[in-house]
């Protein structure tokens, strides 16, 4: 297993991936049928969609839930021919009740592998215990540091001169579990919380497929 400076984000300052691994390793034998959970604007689920269509990612995507009414990740999902199921948080009493309307729907769809994609809400046991080790979440700073919302913002508070994204299975810790793959954003003089984002999305992007195969190849298809 090695590590890969990407110099593709910027010669002076390169990101730092891990793992990186040749193709061979990631082939998959059959496709994931995968359930794709997103709550805004959907750039890491087109990114799968795109991996998926260009044969990076043996898989399919099964359906997308989404919370908001207004995320444009239904357009996204429309654009693809991806059935899109609205799951708004607010028609629920409980967690626990919008995640069992959930599990619903994923085995409706016959949904193998659950991706949270930008998902805005803390998961229960009734997801996580429905596709136990099956559920993928990306977050955007080096767990563990910086868990929970604006971590962006939590990275340039505190002063760090490092920070990126991290993909790992989901657990009942929000921002916990196993850590499946981890890119490093230099944090520069000049950033704001955007220009931050943007650079940190640059390598989401990049990891979010490979991280999905591996998982698969990790815990099994």
């Amino acid at each position: 297993m090695t590590v890969q400076l990407d110099k593709k984000q910027n010669s002076s300052t390169p990101a730092l991936v891990s793992p990186t691994l040749p193709p061979q390793e990631l082939h998959l034998d059959r496709p994931l049928k995968l359930g794709v959970m997103a709550s805004g604007s959907g750039t890491n689920f087109e990114v799968l969609a795109q991996a998926i269509r260009d044969k990076e990612l043996n898989a399919q995507i099964q359906v997308l839930i989404y919370n908001n009414p207004e995320a444009k990740v239904k357009e996204r999902a429309e654009k693809w021919g991806i059935p899109a199921v609205l799951l708004d948080h607010r028609a629920f009493k409980r967690r626990e009740d919008l995640d069992r309307a959930i599990v619903e729907v994923l085995q409706q769809c016959q949904v193998e592998w659950v991706i949270m994609a930008g998902w805005m809400r803390i998961v229960t046991p009734v997801l996580l215990e429905a596709f136990a080790n099956r559920v993928i979440n990306i977050h955007p700073s080096l767990l563990p540091s910086f868990k929970g919302v604006r971590a962006v913002e939590q990275a340039l508070e505190a002063g760090v001169k490092i920070t990126g994204c991290t993909v790992h299975i989901a657990t009942l810790d929000v921002d916990s579990g196993p850590i499946l793959m981890q890119a490093a954003v230099p944090i520069l003089p000049e950033d704001t919380p955007q220009t931050l984002h943007e650079r940190i999305q640059v390598q989401e992007h990049k990891i979010f497929p490979v991280a999905i195969a591996l998982a698969a190849k990790k815990f099994g298809t």
